[in-house]
């Protein structure tokens, strides 16, 4: 049985909206910090430690538009991996290894997770990650959290039906003050 693990870049005001682009009034506002060599190995690690990509259409476009392009062992886990892509409007991924879901998005994604050995990672993601979280589909949260309130944009936590614990199961401050913390779904 797979996992599900949302990792965001995120401000201290819970903001994660345009990281590393898109339209936004801070578009890359996360490249205005220094990760450190520390920061940059922990996104490293984690994205070769991922069994498929389940992604948005937004973050799959941009994704699929730049990583081709590039060369290098992350590239070429990126580009080789498996990919799913949640979207209603998406019909012909060109992006290797890439399958279109579509639907109930709860259901097939729990059977995507039934089916799949190992992580399945979403990146950014927004909305895809806050109706992942709203269906308790989620089993880990990676936060890159940078020391920054932006004050207005698109946060990850959005209301919810209902309450979810969580267990803190590491943290570390990298470069210029951004912690990364890791937290397991409690469901004791």
């Amino acid at each position: 049985m797979g996992r599900i693990v949302v990792t965001e870049f995120i401000s201290l005001d819970g903001v994660v909206q345009a990281p590393g682009g898109e339209d936004f009034r801070y578009k890359d506002w996360t490249f205005e910090f220094d990760r450190g060599d520390e920061g940059e190995q922990f996104k490293t690690d984690e994205a070769l430690g991922a069994e498929a990509l389940l992604l948005g259409r937004v973050t799959y476009e941009g994704f699929a538009s730049a990583w081709p392009a590039y060369e290098g062992e992350l590239a070429d886990k990126y580009n080789g991996m498996r990919k799913y892509v949640v979207s209603s409007t998406l019909t012909d991924p060109t992006w290797n290894n890439t399958q279109v879901i579509s639907g109930d998005i709860a259901t097939e994604v729990a059977r995507l997770k039934a089916e799949v050995d190992g992580e399945l990672q979403v990146a950014g993601s927004i909305r895809l990650a806050q109706e992942l979280l709203e269906h308790d589909l989620v089993d880990e949260l990676h936060l890159m959290t940078f020391p920054v309130l932006l004050g207005t944009g698109r946060r990850l936590f959005a209301d919810t039906t209902d309450r979810t614990r969580w267990r803190l199961t590491g943290s570390r401050t990298v470069g210029e003050g951004v912690l990364i913390t890791l937290f397991e779904r409690d469901r004791a």
